[in-house]
């Protein structure tokens, strides 16, 4: 069977910022920074990564926050603008992998909801025979259970899977599954990662 490759997505195949969205709707540099550091937090955010839903966050949160109510709103709604600018070069490589008949799947954390909404204008994720996301498995990198389900997916297990992620504790989880695992910094590197692993 071949070696395999798996992206993650925020940061990898794509910039992901919560800033990115906000910055259109909160032009004051000091009051987007508070937003971000007490409202729309990444912490707040992650628990729909780990599987909350947005019915069971968005009320809470406006709730806290009755004044931001619009802003939080703009979250669920507008959330794909937070990630929609491809990495330089990474797709190209992807492409590559896919021209040479590599197998490739992704591994993000990523709510299920908002995945489905940004999953439909990207047409790059045709490539990838499966996506593995965190919010629909209820379980986010690094534990160790979000691995097993993609070897469990991908038929793969340990050196069969080429992994590229720009967390490093994400990183370290899957060496601990014997994975061929890189800490992604850019397309050059990665690059030069699939090369050295025999997969350009």
């Amino acid at each position: 069977m071949s070696k395999a490759v798996v992206f993650d997505v925020g940061r990898v195949l794509f910039h992901w910022q919560l800033r990115n969205l906000f910055e259109k709707i909160i032009p004051d540099e000091a009051e987007l920074d508070w937003f971000l550091s007490h409202v729309v937090t990444e912490q707040w955010h992650f628990r729909h990564d780990q599987g909350a839903t947005l019915a069971q966050m968005l009320p809470a949160r406006i709730e806290q926050f009755p004044d931001q109510a619009l802003r939080i709103a703009a979250y669920a709604a507008r959330f794909s603008e937070t990630c929609d600018i491809p990495v330089a070069g990474v797709h190209e490589l992807a492409r590559r992998l896919n021209a040479s008949g590599t197998p490739l799947y992704c591994l993000t954390n990523y709510g299920d909801e908002l995945f489905a909404q940004f999953r439909a204008t990207q047409p790059i994720f045709d490539l990838f025979e499966d996506i593995i996301v965190s919010g629909a498995e209820k379980v986010a990198k690094p534990e160790a259970r979000i691995y097993e389900i993609v070897e469990e997916r991908s038929g793969r297990s340990g050196a069969d899977l080429f992994f590229t992620d720009d967390n490093r504790a994400n990183i370290e989880a899957a060496e601990k599954c014997g994975w061929d695992a890189h800490l992604f910094t850019d397309a050059s590197a990665l690059e030069q990662q699939l090369a050295s692993s025999g997969l350009l």
